[in-house]
């Protein structure tokens, strides 16, 4: 009978230590819509640059994710009074964000774009001078640029608002804006994807990406993620998820080598996974 016991008890402390042993997980909230960043594959897959760093920082540090579509207007909001863990979707560092939210170091650098119909006449000057309607996302860099750097300097243009990029796109192949102003690799992404779309220029903004966590970083995360960057940015990962993400591969190429490279990951192997998905998405 003690013998019984004993073994009971060794039961029930070796199934404590399994349940102590779990990771944690954390919510990340992302606005999937804006590819290369973040975007939902065709599989439903939520997949882009944003979500793969945040997955293999959680690997390197021993924590586990759930990533969460979200939208952009509520992000900073219910990241920043704990609703969500992180925060993961493509956000420049900027003061009044930092009032809401804590963030990470610096992940990306990141220019904006005017992206024009490919038929048209219109170069960077006259996409961005007098009388022109301009499209940008509610609440992004690019939207503010316009309004700083254009209307509020006397230039006449009309900065027409969307909820989402893509709606922003969309108007402007529809005819109903001249021209977009979007971060640069989300641009070259809208232009790789309809062929009836062109970027005339680039305008020089050296706009920090970073993740961010609930203000106070109650949970401890800045540290995590801050040593997770660190430890892919050293290891050939962090080169293949730019090579995979930031290459001009079409995004349908893309979606089937994540697919093709998640054993990777289910396996947590960090430069497996992203060698493997850079492979994918550059094979002929």
């Amino acid at each position: 009978m003690k013998k019984f016991l004993l073994v009971l008890g060794l039961l029930a402390v070796v199934g404590l230590a399994a349940v102590s042993a779990a990771a944690t997980t954390y919510k990340v909230a992302s606005d999937t819509t804006w590819p290369p960043f973040e975007w939902q594959a065709g599989g439903g897959q939520l997949i882009g640059f944003d979500l793969d760093v945040m997955r293999l920082i959680a690997i390197l540090e021993g924590y586990d994710v759930n990533i969460i579509s979200y939208s952009w207007d509520i992000i900073f909001i219910d990241v920043g009074n704990g609703r969500v863990d992180i925060g993961a979707s493509g956000a420049t560092i900027t003061a009044e964000r930092e009032a809401v939210v804590d963030f990470s170091a610096p992940y990306w650098t990141s220019n904006q774009a005017v992206i024009v119909m490919a038929d048209s006449d219109l170069n960077i000057a006259s996409a961005l001078s007098a009388g022109k309607k301009i499209g940008a996302q509610v609440g992004t860099t690019g939207a503010k640029w316009v309004q700083e750097q254009l209307i509020d300097k006397g230039v006449d243009v009309e900065l027409v608002e969307y909820t989402l990029y893509p709606l922003a796109v969309l108007d402007l192949v529809n005819g109903n804006v001249d021209a977009v102003v979007q971060d640069e690799p989300a641009s070259r992404a809208s232009v790789a994807a309809d062929a009836r779309l062109s970027i005339v220029g680039v305008i020089e903004t050296g706009e920090q990406f970073g993740f961010f966590v609930t203000n106070g970083d109650p949970n401890g995360l800045l540290p995590k993620i801050n040593d997770g960057l660190q430890k892919l940015k050293a290891s050939t990962a962090w080169a293949d998820l730019i090579t995979a993400y930031m290459g001009g591969a079409e995004l349908t190429k893309i979606e089937a080598a994540w697919v093709a490279a998640a054993p990777f990951l289910a396996a947590k192997d960090v430069t497996g996974f992203a060698h493997a998905l850079a492979a994918g998405a550059t094979a002929p």
